[in-house]
Formats: structure tokens, C-alpha cells, sequence
């Protein structure tokens, strides 16, 4: 218990002493349990304090989460000199019943279709030099009514009106996922205050004019995915036409014929040869020009081509710079995976809205806190894992439980050697120190 009193005393400030004790009473428990993690399986393997009544109590309270999670990124996991882009994407649930807050029918990418659950959407700070995401804000996406979506314009008939005048691109109308998303963006940049964050890593769902929008009115720049038969058009760098202005759009980009001053790298590995263009190019939905990286894989047996369109509001991204930052976003893949195999996102029952709310945002917290313990075993062991460190914890409490029993208390190298028997059970490996000693 001492150790999670040291990694959650930067809360001290955000939250009451009894919320914060309770707060602790649910990591350890989390840490040290097996099973789904309900509130009735938290309320049995929470130490004292941490009845069912207890904990249905304090997930009813309501916390600042967004200011939790910040503080213990900042408080253990922030290098003030370190590279920092901002990755957001959408996270969905399974869920039965009628009565949880949010249920509605949402897509999901691991079962390919809408399934009936709850939909939350996280933006989490991703350390370029680690390789690491650590969430920031999350909020749950309510379902969207036939009423709310937001309808297209009606397409006009070719050519340009008559009469019309050039004018500057309107501000698009923001579908309430993009209104969702500005809210979190501007709350986050606010509440990170001095640390810088230029990018914004978004996935194709968002390659759109009116993301773009939104993204730039933030202050920062988009880097996201078009579709693969996306029309962009090359600057015009013809002469000037003795009548009439200057034409913006050039060539189409043809992207089986690429030109090869725009290649920068090709690289051959194994049977797939993949070469990186990079180009300033133009699209019609967009009123700036785009840095655009295409990525062109070709069979070589079979000659069959494949092209991913990568693109950024930023020009002065190298196209190395631009796909790293790109694949940095499946970091927040990962922040998914933990939160739902192992801190209960997938598991929790509860149905009102601020029970709702802490349970998805706890166990987000607890990947932070996660990487934070995960960062001091894997000092002497590299390999150590999530559910090695869960064992850790079972094992303590095992232990623990079982000492308080005994009349008399066992000598030192005794409880030495049960705690390292104990934590080989379950994990994915035995601790390194007990590998020595067998």
C-alpha cells in the first residue's frame, strides 16, 4: 500500500482525503484481483474501507478526471525535454441491457459491425522517443439520432454561378463527433498549459475538410489519412494566361505515375519493394495546400500496387517525420487494450451516467499508474508485463492474508522465499532474482 500512497500523492491537491483513500483502497485492489472487475469483485478484494456500499458510494461521487489523469503524467511520466504529439481516437464497448447511460448500437473495428454498447473517445499524449501513450481526456460518445447528424449541402450544377464572387472557404458545420472532440482539444491544451504539443494524430476517419478545420482553430496541425482514390491536383506551375487569373489547380495526381523527383526513399524487403513520394498538393474540399505522403507497395512477383495517402496541415514535416508520427497513433491501441483485458473497461455494470464516467475513466488511470510500476520492474527485468505485475500483487496480498493468520509471525527469508514462490505462479515469467536462487 505504501507504494501507491507515494505514486497517487500528487492528487492530494485534486481530491478529498477520504476520496483519495478510497481512490487507493480500488487501485490496490485492481492490482492484486483476478476475475471481472465489477464493484462486487473490487469490494472483495479491497482491503479495509472498502465495502460494497463504500464503493457504490464513491463511483457515484463526482471527480475531475481529466485533471487526474494529467496529473499523474505529469507528476512521473513527463520528460520536460521530451517530443510529445496528441493522438485521439474512438474506443466501443460490448454492453446488454436497456438501462446504462449511452447505450446505443456503435461500430466496432474487432467485430466489423455495429454491436449494441457504449462508446468512449480518448486523446492521449504519445512520447515519440519511448513509444509510449499515456491517456489524457476521455468522454463518452453519446448515440446520434437521425435528427442530429448533420446533413451535406446540396451539390450545385457544374461550372460557377453566375454572379458569384471569390470569397474565403465558410466554416464548416462540425458533426457532434468533431464538436465532442474541439471541446476535449481545447479543455486538454488549456489544463496542459506550458508543454507545446504542434500535432494532432487523427485515423481516416477524420481526413476531412471540416476535421482540418477544427483541428487548425485549436492551434495545431492535423496529420491523418485520405482515401485512397482522393482527387488532389498538383500547384499550377504553367505561365501566366494573358486573360483572366492565375489557375490554382494543375495536373491531377495520378498515382500509377508518380513523378520520381518527389521519391524519397525506396526500400526493398523481402518480396515488397516500398517507395515513399512526397508532394505539396491541393484538394478541392481543402482551401490550403496539403503535405501529402504516399506510400506505393508493389508485389514483385506479381507487380500488383497498393498506395496509402498520408497527409498533414504542416509543410514543413519531412515525410519521415509524417509516417512516424502517423504510426505513433496505434500506441493508443494499446491504452485500449490494457484498459479493457485488465482494469476493467470491458467489465464494469454500472448504469448511471457518474458511475458510468468514473469506471471508463478509472480504468484509464490505471494504465498511467500501470506504466509508472511497469517502468521500475522492468529496470531489472525488460520482459516484466501487466500481468506479471498483477501476479506481483496477488502475491503480496496471498501472503499478507496468510501471515495475519498465524500465531506467530515466520522468519525474513522465510517470507522471502513463499512471496518469490508465490509470484511465480500465474505470471508470464518468474521474477528475475527467484530464476537466480532455483
Amino acid at each position: 500500500m505504501s507504494e501507491i500512497i507515494a505514486l497517487t500523492a500528487c492528487l492530494t491537491p485534486l481530491l478529498s482525503r477520504t476520496s483519495l483513500h478510497h481512490l487507493q483502497v480500488v487501485v490496490l485492489a485492481l492490482l492484486s484481483m483476478n476475475g471481472r472487475v465489477t464493484m462486487l469483485g473490487l469490494s472483495r478484494w479491497a482491503e479495509a474501507g472498502g465495502s460494497y456500499r463504500t464503493l457504490q458510494r464513491w463511483f457515484s461521487s463526482g471527480m475531475d478526471w481529466g485533471s487526474l489523469l494529467w496529473a499523474v503524467v505529469q507528476g512521473h511520466l513527463l520528460d520536460p525535454q521530451g517530443e510529445y504529439v496528441l493522438a485521439g481516437d474512438e474506443v466501443v464497448v460490448s454492453k446488454a441491457g436497456k438501462q446504462t447511460h449511452g447505450l446505443g448500437r456503435f461500430y466496432s473495428s474487432i467485430a466489423q459491425r455495429p454491436i449494441p454498447g457504449l462508446s468512449f473517445f480518448a486523446l492521449s499524449l504519445v512520447d515519440v522517443r519511448q513509444r509510449r501513450a499515456y491517456p489524457l481526456s476521455v468522454q463518452q460518445r453519446l448515440p446520434v439520432t437521425v435528427g442530429e447528424r448533420v446533413k451535406a449541402a446540396p451539390k450545385r450544377g457544374r461550372g460557377r454561378p453566375k454572379g458569384s464572387k471569390n470569397h474565403a472557404k465558410a466554416a464548416p458545420v462540425l458533426s457532434p463527433e468533431l464538436t465532442l472532440l474541439e471541446t476535449m482539444l481545447r479543455t486538454l491544451l488549456k489544463r496542459m498549459g506550458t508543454l507545446r504539443v504542434k500535432h494532432l494524430v487523427l485515423d481516416g476517419f477524420f481526413g476531412n475538410y471540416p476535421a482540418t478545420w477544427m483541428t487548425r482553430a485549436c492551434g495545431l496541425h492535423l496529420i491523418s489519412k485520405l482515401r485512397h482514390n482522393a482527387a488532389l491536383y498538383l500547384p499550377y506551375s504553367g505561365s501566366k494566361p494573358r486573360r483572366g487569373p492565375t489557375p490554382r489547380y494543375g495536373d491531377k495526381l495520378d498515382y500509377t505515375t508518380l513523378p520520381q523527383t518527389a521519391c524519397v526513399s525506396a526500400v526493398t524487403e523481402g518480396n515488397v519493394r516500398v517507395e515513399t513520394y512526397q508532394l505539396t498538393v491541393l484538394h478541392k474540399d481543402f482551401p490550403d495546400s496539403l503535405n501529402l505522403v504516399v506510400l506505393v507497395k508493389t508485389q514483385r512477383k506479381t507487380g500488383k500496387r497498393a498506395h496509402v495517402l498520408l497527409f498533414s496541415t504542416d509543410l514543413s514535416l519531412s515525410a519521415v517525420q509524417l509516417v512516424d508520427y502517423y504510426s505513433l497513433r496505434f500506441q493508443i491501441e494499446f491504452n485500449f487494450r490494457d484498459a479493457k483485458q485488465y482494469w476493467g473497461l470491458e467489465d464494469f455494470m454500472n448504469v448511471s451516467e457518474q458511475a458510468v464516467t468514473n469506471a471508463a475513466n478509472l480504468a484509464f488511470l490505471m494504465v498511467n499508474l500501470s506504466a509508472l510500476l511497469l517502468q521500475t520492474h522492468r529496470q531489472r527485468e525488460p520482459d516484466f508485463s501487466v500481468l506479471d505485475l498483477k501476479t506481483h500483487f496477488r502475491a503480496r496480498r496471498y501472503l499478507t492474508e496468510t501471515i495475519k493468520s498465524l500465531p506467530d509471525p515466520p522468519a525474513l527469508d522465510l517470507i522471502s522465499r513463499l512471496w518469490h514462490r508465490l509470484a511465480s505462479l500465474g505470471g508470464i515469467r518468474p521474477p528475475a532474482h527467484f530464476q537466480d536462487a532455483a
